[in-house]
């Protein structure tokens, strides 16, 4: 009955453990949604850039796992290369040593404290930002408390003569127990797919004084190791680039701890120097207190300097990668939807690509005006440029597709009220942008008319120009929003629109005025109204898309 005991304690323990990892890492991405999202954005090809993207968002979300997952996830959809992703990688191992020091610190009987605490905003705060505070601190209570109920629930199995002599082998120092630890924590890694539940076991297991010190670290290594597994499983069905950036993470963490492996006893040795307090010093109650520090330094330690040691080889890593995944025979194509369930990603990282595809569908919606603009102003009718238009317009409406199918499925996510509303303005923003697409494409059409001897000439050509140049700037003035996430001059945009929709209503009636007197047929009236009826749409849709921009770049309060 006592090993019945001990096990629904420690799943207990463990499910209030994962709770509360899940409630301080929503709160904190909900509080630093944006903050995410900028950082992301900011990925440049600098390696130390990269590696400190991977810290701060590993420190933020709490979880390598993530980080690695959404970092595949990016280079699967084309938004960032191999060299970029396998720096942010390197970072997001350093980050995920934060959970050893919040873990580690001695705090567990304030545990209740923090949980009551943490409750206090979401009572009596209307602010949604101090809430979600309160829901980091809550979540912190709660680990404490998994963590407390764990080390409650092993400290009997020190009497266990049975249990100790079973895991006997693993605390000899030598290098055969060793190398068991590291592969026992990598197995069981694997099957947790959670490193931070892992250490949080590791550590519960060697402050009630299970396990010695050299085995706890031993454990930590193959964690290390094991943790890969989900970027690993993830890049599963991706292209080819994603699977070298999975690869990567693989390779230097088994690379790291080989190397690691070679000095490990001299390393248990370095970090005590490092730390004065003993890690085998046993309190009266059988507990070990200080070992947590020695574990938790350990891991930063052995994180940090595998990425000093792998950055100046960071291409090299890459080739290697290549090198072991070939190209695939058939041309890949980067997605958006390829990278798998947009559930598993953070609300903010999938903004961040849906963003950064937003900005691609309006670079092809550019390249298309200018193309259409070439078009209308060759003297021949080229059948090529209005099936390229064409062409571009069914690459707006797949991106148009892909972005609201994913942002939907990421609505269901759990998310800030803030965040909400940023994800129904990127669906709105793409509304526009592909309603511009139809438009250009329709206007390009309406040249077939004028294959014949009708044409459009003198003052009512003059104004069809200047009035596809005056609409195009104000859609670009509407884009600029996008591109650098600043606030829009509202009230200029608006007034140009208006300006704009006058000049439209005036131009039909000019072009009515002169057909009226002869100087064209009264078919060109029909088309020319067409024509100015796309433009004023343009338009129309790009004012409709500035109030979305704005929405979106607005500040969290």
């Amino acid at each position: 009955m006592e090993a019945f005991t001990i096990i629904y304690t420690l799943l207990g323990g463990l499910g209030i453990f994962f709770f509360g990892m899940k409630f301080m890492s929503d709160g904190l991405q909900a509080v630093a949604g944006d903050v995410i999202r900028k950082i992301i954005n900011s990925i440049t090809a600098n390696r130390f850039m990269a590696v400190g993207v991977g810290l701060l968002v590993t420190c933020i979300i709490q979880s390598s796992s993530v980080t690695t997952v959404m970092t595949v996830g990016f280079v699967n959809a084309g938004l960032m290369n191999l060299t970029q992703a396998i720096g942010v990688i390197f970072g997001a191992n350093i980050g995920t040593t934060i959970t050893g020091w919040i873990i580690s610190v001695k705090v567990d009987k304030y545990g209740l404290l923090l949980v009551g605490l943490g409750f206090i905003p979401g009572l009596f705060s209307k602010s949604e930002k101090w809430q979600h505070l309160g829901k980091s601190v809550l979540g912190i209570g709660l680990v404490f408390m998994g963590l407390q109920i764990m080390s409650g629930a092993f400290a009997p199995l020190r009497e266990n003569q049975a249990f100790l002599d079973s895991i006997a082998y693993f605390s000899g120092q030598n290098y055969g127990a060793y190398i068991a630890s590291i592969m026992m924590g990598c197995l069981l890694t694997m099957i947790v797919q959670s490193s931070s539940a892992m250490l949080g076991i590791t550590m519960a297991l060697a402050t009630s004084g299970i396990i010695p010190y050299h085995t706890a670290v031993s454990l930590v290594l193959g964690e290390n190791i094991g943790t890969t597994i989900t970027a690993i499983l993830a890049s599963i069905g991706a292209n080819v680039n994603a699977k070298r950036a999975a690869r990567a993470h693989a390779c230097f963490n088994l690379f790291g701890v080989f190397i690691m492996l070679t000095w490990l006893p001299y390393y248990f040795d370095f970090i005590d120097y490092l730390i004065p307090l003993d890690p085998r010093f046993t309190a009266p109650d059988g507990t070990v207190p200080h070992v947590g520090q020695h574990i938790a330094l350990a891991h930063t330690f052995f994180n940090l300097s595998a990425t000093l040691l792998f950055l100046p080889f960071i291409n090299q890593l890459a080739k290697f990668v290549t090198k072991i995944t070939p190209d695939k025979l058939e041309k890949e194509v980067p997605h958006l939807l390829v990278l798998g369930d947009p559930m598993n990603m953070l609300p903010a990282a999938s903004m961040a690509q849906a963003e950064s595809e937003l900005k691609k569908m309006k670079e092809v919606i550019e390249r298309m005006y200018k193309l259409n603009k070439e078009f209308w102003q060759a003297e021949e009718y080229d059948p090529k440029k209005l099936a390229k238009i064409i062409d571009y317009e069914r690459i707006t409406d797949n991106i148009h597709k892909e972005i609201t199918v994913f942002l939907c499925y990421v609505m269901e996510k759990p998310m800030s009220h803030h965040q909400s509303e940023q994800l129904q303005a990127m669906i709105k923003i793409a509304d526009e942008l592909e309603s511009v697409a139809d438009y250009i494409e329709r206007l390009a059409t309406y040249r077939e008319r004028f294959k014949g001897k009708d044409k459009i000439e003198g003052e009512s050509r003059a104004e069809f120009f200047q009035f596809l140049d005056d609409v195009w700037e104000f859609f670009t003035l509407v884009g600029a929003g996008l591109d650098n996430g600043e606030a829009l001059e509202m009230s200029k945009i608006e007034s140009k629109s208006h300006e704009l929709q006058l000049w439209a209503d005036s131009m039909r009636e000019k072009h009515l005025d002169r057909i009226s007197k002869g100087t064209y047929l009264p078919v060109t009236a029909l088309t020319y109204s067409d024509m100015v009826v796309a433009l004023r749409k343009i338009r129309a849709h790009a004012y409709l898309m500035a109030g979305a921009i704005e929405n979106f770049n607005a500040k969290h309060e």
